[in-house]
């Protein structure tokens, strides 16, 4: 037994967790070391790299319902974006950025398509990252979530049940409105009533006219249209005849907003998969109208 001796505390270590570090996303506090925010399952590398820039990092969404594509455009924007320098440059900041790239060209390499995004804010994929286009002396950092279709239907029908969800539309400079031009082609109305959702619940977030969504811009895309070649030659005129309730509501509440089609597989077929069933696949990759509509919400996003 020793009787004299010095003991060292580590009673110092708290003193890092008494300061929090706000949710880039929510706000809400965290401690210093946390991976995702205790709030609303953000990851806490934005707020990390966002306390590095002096210009705070701007924030887009793409969003629409369950199973509309959101995963393979985004993660085909960034593909091509970050091998076509001369049109917009792109520049993933933080490993955690290009994973959503990843397994979208994994999935399509192999004939298949991305899995569906899991409900659970930690588990969706974020994409912070630089853009530069021709025409802006300064670069605009973004940052984008991979969000679940699910979740966004239930945050419309429930309010507040996703926190990530309203936080992150409430501060969003644009949209990218995803809808399935296929569905709407064959008459189902499904998409319609949805996309009309999501519009509406934009302007409960915020109706102010020159702040709020009705001044913002929102680039309406429909997806999958390599299936309707009519919609690539007028996506107005498609959306005038075959979604009138969403194009009359885009016409009466907001300034900003334009049509636009795309596809990502240029032909599909279905197979049957062990557990799985009937499952559609794309039989080659020929991306259309991928860029074009993100160039044009980079080009309005207010400072």
């Amino acid at each position: 037994m020793i009787k004299e001796g010095t003991l060292h505390l580590d009673s110092y270590r708290l003193a890092s967790y008494a300061v929090q570090v706000p949710c880039y996303i929510c706000g809400g506090g965290n401690t210093f070391d946390a991976e995702l925010c205790r709030h609303c399952c953000a990851p806490m590398a934005l707020a990390h790299q966002a306390n590095t820039q002096k210009v705070r990092p701007r924030m887009v969404a793409a969003i629409g319902t369950s199973g509309v594509g959101k995963t393979v455009y985004l993660g085909m924007l960034m593909d091509m974006l970050s091998r076509m320098p001369d049109r917009l440059q792109l520049l993933a900041r933080g490993a955690f950025s290009i994973t959503l790239q990843q397994i979208t060209t994994a999935a399509l390499s192999r004939g298949e398509f991305p899995d569906k995004t899991p409900n659970e804010p930690d588990r969706w994929n974020w994409v912070h990252a630089q853009v530069r286009a021709q025409k802006q002396r300064h670069p605009v950092d973004l940052i984008m979530p991979d969000m679940a279709g699910e979740a966004l239907l239930e945050e419309i029908e429930h309010p507040r049940s996703y926190q990530v969800i309203r936080s992150l539309l409430s501060q969003c400079g644009g949209v990218l409105l995803l809808v399935d031009a296929s569905q709407l082609g064959s008459g189902t109305l499904e998409q319609d009533y949805f996309a009309m959702k999501l519009l509406s619940y934009l302007i409960e977030l915020d109706e102010d006219p020159k702040t709020g969504w009705p001044s913002r811009p929102i680039a309406l895309i429909f997806s999958k249209a390599d299936e309707r070649e009519d919609c690539f030659i007028d996506p107005a005129a498609f959306a005038a005849s075959h979604a009138s309730g969403l194009y009359r509501l885009c016409q009466e509440r907001f300034r900003e907003v334009q049509f636009f089609a795309s596809g990502v597989a240029g032909s599909c077929a279905y197979r049957n998969v062990p557990k799985l069933g009937r499952v559609r696949v794309p039989l080659r990759v020929e991306p259309r109208g991928i860029i074009e509509p993100f160039e044009w919400l980079i080009g309005r996003i207010k400072s």
